[in-house]
Formats: structure tokens, C-alpha cells, sequence
């Protein structure tokens, strides 16, 4: 099971180490905190609305971002990326 504590302490150490660019895995929720599929879903979940209520752009895999002036696509392995927006 999923709680917001764990999604809050994961996205910490995530702004920690770079605030403007957060990048989500595959391999660090399912392998290495052994989620669910479902429980995946709902920590990317959890994770979505926290990082859209801090000023965060969020994208799935699959889905295209600009970052840094470049056109880029979130890749098989990444399961979310955000970015916080500039005002």
C-alpha cells in the first residue's frame, strides 16, 4: 500500500538532488521498492498532484516535454518526468 508519506519522502530526495528536472523509473518503484502495478499507479498519482500543486510540469512515458531548449520524449524506462515551470 501507497501513502503520501512515502511519496512525499521519495519526491524529497528527488528535489534534493535537482529541484527544476525529477525523473520517476521504472526500475526504482517497481524493482527497487517492489510496488504493485497498482500500487505504481497510485504513487504516480500521489506523486502527479503533489508536484502539480509546487509549480510542476508532469509527463508520462511516451509523452514529448521541452527542457533546456530541446524536444525530448519521456523514454520506456521513465514512467513520469516533471519539470518546474518558470514563471
Amino acid at each position: 500500500m501507497v501513502t503520501i508519506k512515502d511519496v512525499a519522502q521519495y519526491l524529497d530526495e528527488k528535489i534534493e538532488k535537482d529541484s527544476n528536472f525529477i525523473v520517476c523509473t521504472f526500475y526504482e518503484l517497481r524493482i527497487k521498492k517492489d510496488l504493485s502495478k497498482e500500487d505504481t499507479m497510485q504513487f504516480l498519482e500521489y506523486s502527479k498532484n503533489r508536484l502539480r500543486n509546487n509549480g510542476y510540469k508532469v509527463f508520462y512515458t511516451g509523452q514529448k516535454y521541452e527542457y533546456q531548449n530541446t524536444i525530448k520524449t519521456v523514454e520506456d524506462n521513465q514512467l513520469m518526468v516533471a519539470i518546474k515551470f518558470e514563471w
